[in-house]
């Protein structure tokens, strides 16, 4: 397989670092002007309202797809609606930390169902629906680095969990941004690497639907 193509194919297909800043943003935004401005929790939760808004007008005027746009907002609402209703202002991060967790189960599954969620993703997103389950090959690489996926949703949930009963808001909203897109890079560099070596010598690479191991 091709590393440069594979590497960079998956992670286009996965998103980028603009897609994780701008992710990101309404929840640095509202640990900073809560935690470092000093402002009231109410305050705090439409600021971010209104940088999500911001980051969905941007977003619908570069013409990227209405689930992206209104999924960012739907997190971004559900996540102030939870701490409103509340009053604590680390219950911000909660939907988070709970979405990590369900996430790890459920890629933990599976692969035990002999789905990799990986391959699911990648076909999907690279046309190829489930086609790379022919390829014995391909299943057994997916399965792998989808175990690194799933170890990364579980070390999230570590780091949050303690910051979230401790009630530290910067440091969760630090922690926003040191476990997405460094980490998601990781993982996603983590992974081709395991796909690499588990594929056999000449096999055409993640894209490459057809292969069939002889």
């Amino acid at each position: 397989m091709t590393p440069p193509d594979d590497a960079a194919g998956t992670t286009r297909l996965l998103g980028g670092p603009r897609e994780a800043v701008e992710g990101a943003a309404p929840s640095v935004t509202f640990a900073i002007v809560y935690a470092i401005v000093g402002a009231g929790l109410a305050t705090s939760l439409v600021t971010a309202l209104v940088v999500s808004g911001l980051v969905a007008v941007v977003r619908a005027v570069r013409g990227e797809s209405l689930r992206l746009v209104l999924g960012g907002l739907a997190a971004v609402a559900i996540a102030a609606a939870v701490a409103a209703r509340t009053g604590r202002a680390e219950d911000y991060f909660l939907p988070s930390l709970l979405a990590n967790v369900a996430a790890a189960l459920i890629w933990a599954a599976s692969i035990v169902a002999g789905w990799p969620l990986l391959g699911v993703i990648v076909g999907a997103a690279a046309g190829q629906r489930t086609r790379w389950r022919r390829d014995p090959d391909l299943v057994r690489g997916y399965s792998r680095a989808s175990w690194i996926w799933t170890i990364s949703f579980v070390l999230r949930a570590a780091v949050m969990t303690p910051l979230y009963l401790g009630g530290d808001v910067l440091a969760l909203g630090v922690a926003k941004i040191v476990l997405g897109w460094p980490m998601v890079l990781a993982v996603i560099w983590l992974s081709w690497l395991t796909m690499r070596r588990t594929l056999p010598p000449g096999h055409p690479g993640l894209f490459a639907v057809e292969h069939r191991r002889r």
